[in-house]
């Protein structure tokens, strides 16, 4: 394992955390022996390119610092490749690391764990999805949940999760069950009415809204929730139990679990790690042990 390793960083995550995030992690690491370098870009793209150049480099680690939407970044430059993955959680939702159990806002901690897992045993591989040629760690979303995004990314104001709380009063408002055709490993095409349909390999989306409760990174499948048809208020009663995971519960709740999944439905967008993958149908496959992340023994 060479001493050098690379900071991905995303300085504006958080409102302005990522930058100063980086500095802690970045000083844990050099304190541990490490010659760390730090990667920016002037767009995502640029960002992404820059990434690969130092996967394809030989870099030790490369460490995404910010939230969901620089870790989904990161996957597409190590996913398939024998370089892990660390993570500093310095966002706003922060999933993947709270999947893998890492530290959130805590720069300092998270890059000590990840020079101990550097000079140790904590390397771990885990799952990833993908959706043609897109990785994804968390959660694919579409339905009630993706329309919700689709109307947040819009506005302009105002900033934050805020915009988001608003532009789920305004789709509530004119809420229906979306006609979906699911199939799933088996082949059989299921046609169903839904308010959602959530592909997980990580349990949670939204920072903490634990959606695919039972998921885990490890075992090779999705855990596919769907939420079916009920009524707004129904829906009500069920949004504030998806922070515990107690919706699996509800009798409008089922649960599939899967290796692939091919999601059709009128006028969705799809939506992984938070980021738009682009209009239904998709199909999305769960990949074992696509990447090697920075992680303690559980």
């Amino acid at each position: 394992m060479t001493s050098e390793i690379t900071l991905f960083v995303n300085p504006t995550a958080g409102r302005g955390r990522g930058a100063h995030a980086a500095q802690l992690a970045a000083a844990a690491l050099r304190d541990a022996g490490f010659s760390v370098r730090t990667v920016l870009g002037s767009d995502a793209g640029d960002a992404l390119r820059r990434a690969r150049e130092a996967v394809d480099g030989g870099t030790g680690a490369l460490i995404a610092v910010g939230g969901d939407g620089m870790i989904s970044l990161a996957l597409q430059a190590v996913a398939g490749t024998p370089t892990p993955l660390g993570v500093i959680a310095a966002g706003t939702g922060n999933d993947f690391a709270r999947a893998l159990g890492l530290p959130v806002r805590d720069p300092a901690a998270a890059g000590r764990l990840a020079a101990r897992a550097l000079k140790g045993d904590g390397i771990r591989p885990v799952d990833l999805g993908r959706v043609g040629g897109t990785w994804f760690g968390t959660v694919l979303a579409s339905g009630f949940d993706s329309r919700v995004n689709d109307r947040g990314n819009r506005m302009r104001w105002p900033s934050g999760r805020f915009k988001y709380d608003l532009a789920m009063v305004a789709e509530l408002a004119a809420f229906k069950p979306v006609p979906y055709r699911m199939t799933l490993d088996d082949g059989t095409e299921r046609e169903i009415e839904a308010t959602l349909v959530a592909v997980g390999n990580g349990s949670s989306y939204g920072g903490g809204m634990r959606i695919c409760a039972g998921a885990a990174l490890d075992d090779g499948l999705f855990d596919v929730t769907v939420v079916g048809e009920c009524s707004r208020t129904e829906l009500l009663k069920v949004f504030p139990k998806v922070y515990r995971g107690t919706h699996l519960s509800h009798p409008a709740v089922t649960v599939h679990r899967a290796s692939r999944i091919t999601l059709a439905a009128p006028g969705l967008t799809g939506y992984a790690d938070g980021e738009p993958l682009g209009p239904l149908p998709l199909t999305a496959v769960c990949v074992p042990a696509a990447v090697r992340v920075l992680r303690t023994a559980d």
